[in-house]
């Protein structure tokens, strides 16, 4: 999604949002991510304001009162946090790990394929149901190299065993990433 993301270019503009706006996106987003309540306070202070940016393709950014992007939100999609957020709260979303062979095809955009998933090194939560948004660890690594969006369950992805089982949504050194901070 964010492969050839260009801040000058995709950015159409910003907004600052009313107070009730500010409430309906926080209470939407501890919603969605339950452990994110005892941390909301540092993430989005109520106190502070925050941005929400409109991009090309339906795309906005969730930015804090100091211009950092701390959520992504695109019309088929719910709220997906930043990897630069997920790295400082690496609790926020489940974790799908794949073999060392996959690293270099996360980064490069690539989807996740099954196979990455299941073979040895990988470490697969077949709990998850398809459509979780979910971090993409790699084995021997300490943070997430991508966010993902599960196109099938992971029971689904070890059974079948082929095909894609993770679109790669956003990854390190994506244009994304490298939007530290929005004006």
């Amino acid at each position: 999604m964010f492969k050839k993301f260009e801040e000058r270019e995709d950015i159409t503009g910003s907004q600052q949002l009313k107070s009730s706006v500010q409430k309906g996106i926080r209470n939407k987003l501890i919603e969605q991510y339950p452990h994110l309540e005892d941390v909301m306070n540092e993430i989005l202070p109520k106190k502070e304001n925050f941005k929400l940016i409109k991009c090309r393709d339906h795309v906005e950014l969730i930015a804090g009162h100091d211009g950092t992007v701390l959520f992504v939100k695109h019309r088929d999609l719910p709220y997906i946090p930043t990897l630069r957020l997920l790295h400082k709260y690496p609790f926020i979303l489940p974790h799908q790990q794949v073999d060392k062979g996959a690293i270099k095809f996360v980064l490069n955009g690539s989807q996740i394929m099954c196979p990455g998933l299941t073979s040895p090194g990988a470490k697969l939560n077949e709990e998850l149901p398809q459509d979780s948004v979910v971090a993409v660890m790699a084995e021997g690594k300490q943070h997430a190299l991508g966010i993902g969006v599960m196109k099938m369950s992971g029971g689904e992805i070890r059974s079948v065993n082929k095909g894609a089982g993770i679109d790669n949504v956003h990854y390190l050194n994506d244009g994304l990433w490298k939007v530290t901070r929005v004006q």
